[in-house]
């Protein structure tokens, strides 16, 4: 069987509306343990991705009421990933992006809505077995370099 990100991203996407304070996101965040959620519009479609990461380096240094800046003033740039893609794939770009979290989509069904979403955690769940010797110096960096 080949492994692919599906298989070893998280399925369940916490999402955040954009217009909502990032009091609210970060509250979100300790409540069910996650350090990032997907920052959606309106309607649902995911437009960026705020992080503890984002929370402590463009707010904890600001003197601003935290309870008036939205996610969408802070949220940094959402990066995809298809949810075909191997392990090693997905390394390499979270590497050539510099970040921690891909969001992981279908593109086979609907691109717009989620299917999962992967950080460096995930691949410490990923048996070394499961995967050939080409799989492992991108999987290699990404745990050096995050975890």
């Amino acid at each position: 069987m080949i492994t692919t990100i599906g298989n070893i991203m998280r399925k369940n996407v916490e999402t955040i509306e954009e217009l909502v304070s990032i009091q609210e996101a970060a509250k979100k965040m300790k409540d069910k343990n996650l350090n990032s959620l997907i920052v959606v519009d309106g309607d649902g479609k995911p437009q960026g991705i705020i992080t503890e990461r984002d929370l402590v380096r463009k707010m904890c240094i600001n003197i601003v009421p935290i309870s008036t800046v939205t996610n969408k003033e802070i949220m940094s740039s959402l990066f995809t990933i298809d949810i075909k893609s191997s392990p090693s794939e997905t390394a390499d770009v979270m590497l050539q992006q510099n970040v921690t979290h891909l969001l992981v989509i279908d593109k086979n069904n609907d691109a717009n809505k989620p299917a999962g979403i992967v950080n460096p955690l995930e691949f410490t769940r990923y048996e070394k077995d499961t995967y050939n010797e080409d799989d492992t110096d991108p999987i290699e960096k990404i745990l050096e370099y995050h975890v």
